[in-house]
């Protein structure tokens, strides 16, 4: 009976040791993890920040804003409006109109379903999206965080600028899914870009949106297009 009870204690032990092992290999790994999704965040954070992409701040077509990038100057934009009490800078206006012409031309139906944005209006989404979360059960920093992948930060968003729009279907004569692909296919003819694609929402902050186009000029747009890159890697590109 000794020598079982010698052995059962024995085996209790390793088996301490074991689970004990099994522990620091995660609680390491978990470490390990979060320090590279920081290395990843700064990384991004070195590569996109306003003193090394913002040079050409004249350019206004290509002043990059995102989360790490707030907006340094009021804009001195002219705003048009585009129909349904949303306006835009005056300047892409023939732009957005001669895409949104021939889009109607082939049977799509697209609308500017949300256009320039004061700084107040920004505040107002961005409440309520992180209300939303909550009401979801998430803690307030969860909340916070959810909600700066789908609502940018005031001062932060690209709306402020007035040459951003959120573009969706009349819910009419089209749906959604296809005014999404042909602006996937055509934007960037008439100087747009898909501001946010599926594939970089790691370097540009925001979750995949569809329906949220930028003006950049047909030049820019074009080469963002075939390369199939976004804003942020090209404008790091062009200052190196």
């Amino acid at each position: 009976m000794a020598r079982k009870s010698r052995r059962n204690q024995k085996r209790k032990k390793r088996l301490r040791l074991f689970f004990i092992l099994i522990l620091v290999s995660y609680i390491f790994i978990l470490g390990h993890m979060e320090i590279n999704r920081r290395n990843v965040e700064n990384t991004y954070h070195r590569l996109f920040h306003v003193d090394s992409v913002n040079k050409n701040e004249d350019d206004w077509s290509l002043v990059l804003v995102n989360k790490w990038n707030p907006i340094l100057t009021p804009s001195e934009m002219k705003l048009t409006e585009v129909g349904k009490g949303q306006f835009v800078d005056e300047r892409i206006y023939p732009y957005l109109q001669a895409m949104f012409d021939d889009a109607r031309k082939k049977g799509i139906y697209p609308i500017v379903a949300s256009g320039y944005r004061t700084q107040e209006i920004q505040q107002s989404i961005y409440n309520e999206k992180i209300s939303a979360f909550k009401a979801q059960g998430l803690s307030s920093e969860k909340a916070k965080k959810e909600a700066e992948l789908w609502v940018a930060i005031p001062g932060t968003s690209e709306h402020e600028l007035g040459i951003a729009v959120d573009i969706n279907a009349d819910g009419i004569y089209s749906k959604g899914s296809e005014v999404y692909e042909w602006l996937a296919n055509n934007a960037h003819r008439y100087g747009f870009i898909q501001r946010y694609p599926s594939n970089k929402t790691d370097i540009t902050g925001v979750s995949h949106e569809p329906w949220h186009y930028r003006y950049v000029g047909e030049k820019v747009a074009t080469e963002i297009y075939n390369q199939n890159i976004c804003l942020e890697e090209y404008i790091s590109y062009m200052n190196k």
